[in-house]
Protein backbone atom coordinates (compact mmCIF):
# COMPACT_ATOMS: atom_id res chain seq x y z
CA UNK A 1 0.00 0.00 0.00
CA UNK A 2 2.85 2.15 0.50
CA UNK A 3 3.00 3.48 -3.53
CA UNK A 4 -0.53 3.98 -3.26
CA UNK A 5 -0.38 6.27 0.30
CA UNK A 6 2.35 8.19 -1.36
CA UNK A 7 0.19 9.23 -4.54
CA UNK A 8 -2.59 10.07 -2.65
CA UNK A 9 -0.24 11.66 -0.53
CA UNK A 10 2.64 14.40 -2.37
CA UNK A 11 3.25 16.94 0.21
CA UNK A 12 5.09 13.40 1.94
CA UNK A 13 7.77 14.56 -0.81
CA UNK A 14 7.48 18.15 -0.96
CA UNK A 15 5.48 18.29 -3.83
CA UNK A 16 2.89 20.77 -4.35
CA UNK A 17 -0.60 19.12 -4.50
CA UNK A 18 -3.14 21.40 -4.37
CA UNK A 19 -3.04 23.22 -7.44
CA UNK A 20 -6.08 26.69 -7.88
CA UNK A 21 -8.22 25.45 -4.79
CA UNK A 22 -10.64 28.55 -4.69
CA UNK A 23 -12.14 28.22 -0.81
CA UNK A 24 -15.42 28.08 0.00
CA UNK A 25 -15.24 30.29 2.52
CA UNK A 26 -18.94 29.85 4.55
CA UNK A 27 -18.10 26.50 4.65
CA UNK A 28 -14.03 26.46 5.57
CA UNK A 29 -14.67 29.08 7.96
CA UNK A 30 -16.77 26.92 10.50
CA UNK A 31 -14.03 23.72 9.63
CA UNK A 32 -11.55 25.61 10.58
CA UNK A 33 -12.81 25.85 14.32
CA UNK A 34 -12.71 22.06 14.65
CA UNK A 35 -9.37 21.85 13.49
CA UNK A 36 -8.46 21.66 16.87
CA UNK A 37 -11.31 20.06 18.49
CA UNK A 38 -11.69 16.09 19.55
CA UNK A 39 -14.78 15.28 17.52
CA UNK A 40 -14.72 13.82 14.26
CA UNK A 41 -15.73 16.01 11.29
CA UNK A 42 -17.90 14.74 8.49
CA UNK A 43 -18.43 16.37 5.56
CA UNK A 44 -22.01 14.81 3.36
CA UNK A 45 -23.44 16.21 0.34
CA UNK A 46 -23.42 15.73 -3.25
CA UNK A 47 -20.72 13.58 -5.20
CA UNK A 48 -18.22 16.56 -6.94
CA UNK A 49 -20.01 19.53 -4.59
CA UNK A 50 -16.37 19.95 -3.18
CA UNK A 51 -16.29 18.21 -0.31
CA UNK A 52 -12.50 16.92 -1.46
CA UNK A 53 -11.57 20.37 -1.87
CA UNK A 54 -12.75 21.31 1.43
CA UNK A 55 -10.18 18.92 3.08
CA UNK A 56 -7.40 19.19 0.66
CA UNK A 57 -7.95 23.21 2.03
CA UNK A 58 -7.87 21.94 5.35
CA UNK A 59 -4.41 20.12 4.38
CA UNK A 60 -3.00 23.16 2.92
CA UNK A 61 -3.85 25.11 6.22
CA UNK A 62 -1.80 22.81 8.36
CA UNK A 63 1.01 22.20 6.32
CA UNK A 64 1.64 25.89 6.52
CA UNK A 65 1.06 26.14 10.07
CA UNK A 66 4.13 23.48 10.33
CA UNK A 67 2.47 20.70 10.84
CA UNK A 68 4.41 17.46 10.80
CA UNK A 69 4.08 16.77 6.95
CA UNK A 70 3.91 12.86 7.58
CA UNK A 71 1.50 13.15 10.45
CA UNK A 72 -1.05 14.54 7.62
CA UNK A 73 -2.56 11.57 6.05
CA UNK A 74 -5.18 11.33 2.85
CA UNK A 75 -7.02 8.68 1.69
CA UNK A 76 -9.90 8.18 -0.42
CA UNK A 77 -11.45 4.45 0.66
CA UNK A 78 -13.50 4.25 -2.42
CA UNK A 79 -10.53 2.69 -4.17
CA UNK A 80 -10.18 -0.40 -5.96
CA UNK A 81 -7.20 -1.35 -4.43
CA UNK A 82 -8.01 -1.00 -1.07
CA UNK A 83 -11.53 -2.89 -1.12
CA UNK A 84 -10.20 -6.00 1.03
CA UNK A 85 -8.60 -3.84 3.26
CA UNK A 86 -10.64 -1.98 6.59
CA UNK A 87 -10.26 1.83 7.85
CA UNK A 88 -8.39 0.15 10.89
CA UNK A 89 -5.44 -2.08 8.38
CA UNK A 90 -5.04 1.10 6.40
CA UNK A 91 -4.32 3.24 9.42
CA UNK A 92 -1.48 1.13 11.43
CA UNK A 93 -0.16 0.71 7.68
CA UNK A 94 -0.15 4.11 7.42
CA UNK A 95 1.53 4.84 10.98
CA UNK A 96 4.10 2.33 10.20
CA UNK A 97 5.72 3.65 6.77
CA UNK A 98 6.33 6.29 8.95
CA UNK A 99 6.74 4.79 12.46
CA UNK A 100 4.00 6.60 14.50
CA UNK A 101 3.19 5.24 17.65
CA UNK A 102 -0.57 5.34 19.04
CA UNK A 103 -0.04 8.18 21.18
CA UNK A 104 1.66 10.66 18.12
CA UNK A 105 -1.04 12.83 16.92
CA UNK A 106 -1.88 12.40 13.58
CA UNK A 107 -4.76 14.01 11.54
CA UNK A 108 -6.73 11.69 9.48
CA UNK A 109 -8.29 12.77 6.21
CA UNK A 110 -11.08 9.52 5.39
CA UNK A 111 -12.69 10.33 2.32
CA UNK A 112 -15.92 8.07 0.98
CA UNK A 113 -16.15 6.56 4.35
CA UNK A 114 -19.20 4.82 3.73
CA UNK A 115 -17.25 2.41 1.11
CA UNK A 116 -15.92 0.56 4.35
CA UNK A 117 -19.29 -1.29 5.66
CA UNK A 118 -17.91 -1.28 9.70
CA UNK A 119 -17.00 2.65 9.05
CA UNK A 120 -19.23 3.65 12.48
CA UNK A 121 -17.51 1.38 14.40
CA UNK A 122 -13.94 1.35 13.12
CA UNK A 123 -14.14 5.12 13.05
CA UNK A 124 -15.03 4.83 17.22
CA UNK A 125 -12.42 2.59 17.65
CA UNK A 126 -10.04 4.54 16.36
CA UNK A 127 -11.30 7.87 17.69
CA UNK A 128 -11.06 6.08 21.48
CA UNK A 129 -7.65 4.61 20.96
CA UNK A 130 -5.55 6.54 19.08
CA UNK A 131 -4.49 10.21 18.92
CA UNK A 132 -6.36 11.36 15.93
CA UNK A 133 -8.28 14.12 14.44
CA UNK A 134 -10.48 12.65 11.84
CA UNK A 135 -12.21 14.37 8.96
CA UNK A 136 -14.48 11.89 6.98
CA UNK A 137 -16.28 13.24 3.93
CA UNK A 138 -19.52 10.50 2.08
CA UNK A 139 -21.67 11.25 -1.07
CA UNK A 140 -23.86 9.09 0.74
CA UNK A 141 -26.23 10.39 3.68
CA UNK A 142 -25.61 6.39 5.17
CA UNK A 143 -22.82 8.08 7.42
CA UNK A 144 -25.52 9.98 9.41
CA UNK A 145 -27.43 6.38 9.98
CA UNK A 146 -25.41 5.20 13.06
CA UNK A 147 -28.14 2.75 14.55
CA UNK A 148 -25.90 1.75 17.02
CA UNK A 149 -24.98 5.09 18.40
CA UNK A 150 -20.81 4.28 17.80
CA UNK A 151 -20.34 7.74 17.22
CA UNK A 152 -22.88 9.58 19.44
CA UNK A 153 -21.35 12.64 20.68
CA UNK A 154 -18.34 12.31 18.68
CA UNK A 155 -19.13 14.14 15.50
CA UNK A 156 -19.64 16.94 13.98
CA UNK A 157 -21.81 16.78 10.55
CA UNK A 158 -21.85 19.39 7.35
CA UNK A 159 -23.29 19.25 4.62
CA UNK A 160 -21.88 20.69 1.93
CA UNK A 161 -24.11 22.26 -1.00
CA UNK A 162 -23.80 23.69 -4.44
CA UNK A 163 -22.17 27.19 -5.29
CA UNK A 164 -25.65 29.24 -4.53
CA UNK A 165 -25.36 32.53 -6.64
CA UNK A 166 -23.44 34.71 -4.76
CA UNK A 167 -20.59 31.98 -4.99
CA UNK A 168 -21.36 31.12 -8.28
CA UNK A 169 -20.63 34.99 -9.26
CA UNK A 170 -17.09 35.06 -7.40
CA UNK A 171 -16.40 31.68 -9.21
CA UNK A 172 -17.29 33.18 -12.20
CA UNK A 173 -15.30 36.08 -11.79
CA UNK A 174 -18.15 38.39 -11.54
CA UNK A 175 -18.23 41.20 -8.89
CA UNK A 176 -21.72 42.32 -8.42
CA UNK A 177 -21.77 45.77 -6.98
CA UNK A 178 -24.57 47.05 -5.10
CA UNK A 179 -25.80 49.56 -8.16
CA UNK A 180 -25.91 46.43 -10.22
CA UNK A 181 -28.70 44.63 -8.58
CA UNK A 182 -30.69 45.08 -11.06
CA UNK A 183 -28.73 42.47 -13.14
CA UNK A 184 -29.45 39.66 -10.13
CA UNK A 185 -32.50 38.28 -12.48
CA UNK A 186 -30.38 37.79 -15.67
CA UNK A 187 -27.62 36.25 -13.85
CA UNK A 188 -29.92 33.79 -11.74
CA UNK A 189 -31.40 32.62 -15.29
CA UNK A 190 -27.58 31.89 -16.45
CA UNK A 191 -27.38 29.79 -13.05
CA UNK A 192 -30.27 28.16 -13.74
CA UNK A 193 -28.83 26.48 -16.82
CA UNK A 194 -25.08 25.49 -15.24
CA UNK A 195 -26.04 25.01 -11.75
CA UNK A 196 -23.73 24.94 -8.69
CA UNK A 197 -21.34 22.46 -9.01
CA UNK A 198 -17.62 23.77 -9.13
CA UNK A 199 -16.34 22.45 -11.98
CA UNK A 200 -19.13 22.94 -13.97
CA UNK A 201 -19.05 26.51 -13.38
CA UNK A 202 -15.31 26.90 -14.31
CA UNK A 203 -15.90 24.99 -17.30
CA UNK A 204 -20.02 24.34 -18.32
CA UNK A 205 -20.63 21.21 -19.70
CA UNK A 206 -23.77 19.26 -19.89
CA UNK A 207 -22.26 16.38 -21.17
CA UNK A 208 -20.07 17.01 -17.40
CA UNK A 209 -23.97 16.74 -15.59
CA UNK A 210 -25.27 13.99 -17.05
CA UNK A 211 -22.21 11.97 -16.27
CA UNK A 212 -22.61 12.96 -12.71
CA UNK A 213 -26.59 11.56 -12.48
CA UNK A 214 -24.77 8.07 -14.21
CA UNK A 215 -21.75 8.01 -12.10
CA UNK A 216 -24.30 8.42 -8.86
CA UNK A 217 -26.91 6.04 -10.56
CA UNK A 218 -23.97 3.01 -11.16
CA UNK A 219 -21.17 3.62 -8.36
CA UNK A 220 -23.43 4.83 -5.68
CA UNK A 221 -26.65 3.14 -6.25
CA UNK A 222 -26.95 0.55 -8.49
CA UNK A 223 -23.30 -1.19 -7.60
CA UNK A 224 -23.73 0.10 -3.92
CA UNK A 225 -26.98 -1.84 -3.61
CA UNK A 226 -26.21 -4.93 -5.91
CA UNK A 227 -29.06 -3.72 -8.22
CA UNK A 228 -29.09 -5.28 -12.07
CA UNK A 229 -31.22 -2.39 -13.88
CA UNK A 230 -29.54 0.60 -14.08
CA UNK A 231 -32.08 1.95 -17.03
CA UNK A 232 -35.17 1.77 -14.92
CA UNK A 233 -33.32 4.08 -12.01
CA UNK A 234 -32.62 6.44 -15.09
CA UNK A 235 -36.52 6.42 -15.75
CA UNK A 236 -37.20 6.86 -12.30
CA UNK A 237 -34.94 10.40 -11.76
CA UNK A 238 -36.04 11.81 -15.21
CA UNK A 239 -39.73 11.79 -13.20
CA UNK A 240 -38.78 12.95 -9.76
CA UNK A 241 -36.72 15.73 -11.92
CA UNK A 242 -40.33 16.20 -14.08
CA UNK A 243 -42.03 16.52 -11.12
CA UNK A 244 -39.70 18.83 -8.79
CA UNK A 245 -41.51 21.57 -6.85
CA UNK A 246 -44.71 18.95 -6.69
CA UNK A 247 -46.26 16.93 -4.60
CA UNK A 248 -45.23 13.65 -5.61
CA UNK A 249 -46.59 9.65 -5.42
CA UNK A 250 -44.47 7.48 -5.18
CA UNK A 251 -47.14 4.90 -5.99
CA UNK A 252 -47.76 6.63 -8.91
CA UNK A 253 -44.11 6.62 -10.20
CA UNK A 254 -44.32 3.38 -9.38
CA UNK A 255 -47.25 2.13 -11.87
CA UNK A 256 -46.09 4.76 -15.11
CA UNK A 257 -42.49 2.64 -14.44
CA UNK A 258 -43.88 -0.95 -14.12
CA UNK A 259 -42.73 -1.62 -10.51
CA UNK A 260 -44.02 -2.42 -6.94
CA UNK A 261 -44.87 0.33 -4.61
CA UNK A 262 -42.10 -1.06 -2.46
CA UNK A 263 -39.73 -0.92 -5.08
CA UNK A 264 -40.71 2.59 -6.00
CA UNK A 265 -39.97 3.78 -2.46
CA UNK A 266 -36.68 2.07 -2.10
CA UNK A 267 -35.61 3.87 -5.38
CA UNK A 268 -36.40 6.98 -4.29
CA UNK A 269 -35.07 6.70 -0.73
CA UNK A 270 -32.01 5.95 -2.70
CA UNK A 271 -31.91 9.27 -4.65
CA UNK A 272 -32.46 10.77 -1.33
CA UNK A 273 -29.58 8.73 0.27
CA UNK A 274 -27.06 10.11 -2.78
CA UNK A 275 -28.32 13.89 -1.90
CA UNK A 276 -29.96 14.38 -5.65
CA UNK A 277 -33.42 14.88 -4.00
CA UNK A 278 -34.44 16.79 -0.97
CA UNK A 279 -37.87 16.33 0.58
CA UNK A 280 -40.53 19.13 2.20
CA UNK A 281 -43.67 17.22 4.02
CA UNK A 282 -46.64 19.04 4.62
CA UNK A 283 -47.53 21.07 7.43
CA UNK A 284 -50.22 19.90 9.94
CA UNK A 285 -50.43 16.55 12.45
CA UNK A 286 -48.33 13.92 12.91
CA UNK A 287 -50.25 12.28 10.68
CA UNK A 288 -50.51 14.68 8.10
CA UNK A 289 -47.42 15.34 7.68
CA UNK A 290 -46.06 11.45 7.62
CA UNK A 291 -49.01 10.15 5.13
CA UNK A 292 -49.63 13.33 2.96
CA UNK A 293 -47.68 13.35 -0.10
CA UNK A 294 -44.53 15.26 -0.44
CA UNK A 295 -42.65 17.86 -2.33
CA UNK A 296 -39.53 17.15 -3.89
CA UNK A 297 -36.66 19.57 -4.71
CA UNK A 298 -33.39 19.13 -6.49
CA UNK A 299 -30.09 19.46 -5.03
CA UNK A 300 -28.67 21.63 -8.03
CA UNK A 301 -30.62 23.73 -10.46
CA UNK A 302 -28.46 22.35 -13.47
CA UNK A 303 -29.11 19.05 -12.61
CA UNK A 304 -32.80 20.53 -12.92
CA UNK A 305 -32.33 21.97 -15.67
CA UNK A 306 -30.26 18.95 -17.67
CA UNK A 307 -34.05 17.15 -17.35
CA UNK A 308 -36.48 19.71 -17.83
CA UNK A 309 -35.03 22.73 -19.72
CA UNK A 310 -36.02 26.29 -20.29
CA UNK A 311 -39.83 26.03 -18.52
CA UNK A 312 -41.13 27.42 -15.78
CA UNK A 313 -38.53 29.93 -13.85
CA UNK A 314 -40.59 30.33 -10.80
CA UNK A 315 -40.53 26.58 -10.45
CA UNK A 316 -36.82 26.87 -10.66
CA UNK A 317 -36.57 29.99 -7.94
CA UNK A 318 -39.03 28.07 -5.65
CA UNK A 319 -36.44 25.67 -5.33
CA UNK A 320 -33.18 27.90 -5.05
CA UNK A 321 -35.62 29.50 -2.40
CA UNK A 322 -35.74 25.98 -0.93
CA UNK A 323 -31.98 25.54 -0.96
CA UNK A 324 -31.27 28.41 0.65
CA UNK A 325 -33.32 28.20 3.62
CA UNK A 326 -33.71 24.63 4.59
CA UNK A 327 -30.40 23.99 6.59
CA UNK A 328 -31.82 27.64 8.54
CA UNK A 329 -35.29 26.18 9.60
CA UNK A 330 -37.90 23.38 9.24
CA UNK A 331 -39.47 23.82 6.97
CA UNK A 332 -42.81 22.85 5.29
CA UNK A 333 -45.67 23.26 2.87
CA UNK A 334 -49.30 24.33 3.33
CA UNK A 335 -52.23 22.61 1.38
CA UNK A 336 -55.91 23.68 1.81
CA UNK A 337 -58.99 22.92 -0.57
CA UNK A 338 -56.88 22.69 -3.68
CA UNK A 339 -54.44 25.78 -3.05
CA UNK A 340 -50.69 25.74 -1.93
CA UNK A 341 -48.08 28.08 0.05
CA UNK A 342 -45.02 27.18 -0.57
CA UNK A 343 -42.87 27.06 2.80
CA UNK A 344 -43.98 27.48 6.24
CA UNK A 345 -41.86 27.29 9.68
CA UNK A 346 -42.12 25.60 12.61
CA UNK A 347 -42.17 29.42 13.97
CA UNK A 348 -44.88 30.00 12.09
CA UNK A 349 -43.90 32.23 9.17
CA UNK A 350 -45.67 31.89 6.32
CA UNK A 351 -43.49 32.37 3.03
CA UNK A 352 -44.63 32.68 -0.80
CA UNK A 353 -42.29 32.26 -3.58
CA UNK A 354 -43.06 34.25 -6.99
CA UNK A 355 -40.37 34.95 -9.68
CA UNK A 356 -40.60 38.82 -10.19
CA UNK A 357 -44.63 38.37 -10.21
CA UNK A 358 -47.67 38.70 -7.85
CA UNK A 359 -49.56 36.12 -5.73
CA UNK A 360 -53.27 36.54 -6.95
CA UNK A 361 -56.25 34.62 -6.48
CA UNK A 362 -57.60 32.15 -4.26
CA UNK A 363 -53.83 31.10 -3.26
CA UNK A 364 -53.60 35.10 -1.97
CA UNK A 365 -56.82 34.68 0.12
CA UNK A 366 -55.18 31.46 1.51
CA UNK A 367 -52.03 33.67 1.99
CA UNK A 368 -53.50 36.21 3.52
CA UNK A 369 -55.88 34.38 5.83
CA UNK A 370 -54.04 31.54 6.73
CA UNK A 371 -53.07 31.34 11.10
CA UNK A 372 -48.88 32.99 10.90
CA UNK A 373 -47.21 35.05 12.85
CA UNK A 374 -45.46 36.40 10.30
CA UNK A 375 -46.29 36.71 6.18
CA UNK A 376 -43.31 36.96 3.27
CA UNK A 377 -43.69 36.81 0.20
CA UNK A 378 -40.33 36.39 -1.76
CA UNK A 379 -40.58 38.17 -5.06
CA UNK A 380 -37.17 38.93 -5.93
CA UNK A 381 -33.98 37.68 -5.53
CA UNK A 382 -33.04 40.85 -3.55
CA UNK A 383 -36.19 40.07 -0.80
CA UNK A 384 -34.05 36.58 -0.69
CA UNK A 385 -31.35 38.00 0.55
CA UNK A 386 -33.02 39.94 3.40
CA UNK A 387 -35.44 37.10 4.42
CA UNK A 388 -32.10 34.99 4.84
CA UNK A 389 -30.87 37.47 7.04
CA UNK A 390 -33.90 37.74 9.08
CA UNK A 391 -34.33 34.28 9.65
CA UNK A 392 -30.64 33.52 10.84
Amino acid sequence: MQDLFYQYNPWWEDEEFSQNLIPREKYLSRLEKYINRKQIVILTGLRRVGKTTLMKLIIRRLLRQNIDKFHIFYISLDDYLLRNHSITEIISEYRKIHKLRFEEKVFLFLDEVTYKSDFHLELKNIYDNQNVKIFAASSSSSVLYDKKAYLTGRTFVLEIQPLDLEEYLSFSGIEMKKRDAHLLKSYFLDYIKIGGLPENVFSPNREYLMNLVDDIIQKDITAFYGLKNHQILRDFFTLLMERSGKQISINKLGRILGISPDTAKRYFYYFQSTFLIYTLPRWGKTNQKLLSPKKIYSADLGIKYLFIGERDYGSYFENYVFLKLKNKTNLYYIYENGYEIDFFTETKILIETKFYSEITGRQKELFENFNANKRILIDSLEKLAEVEREIN
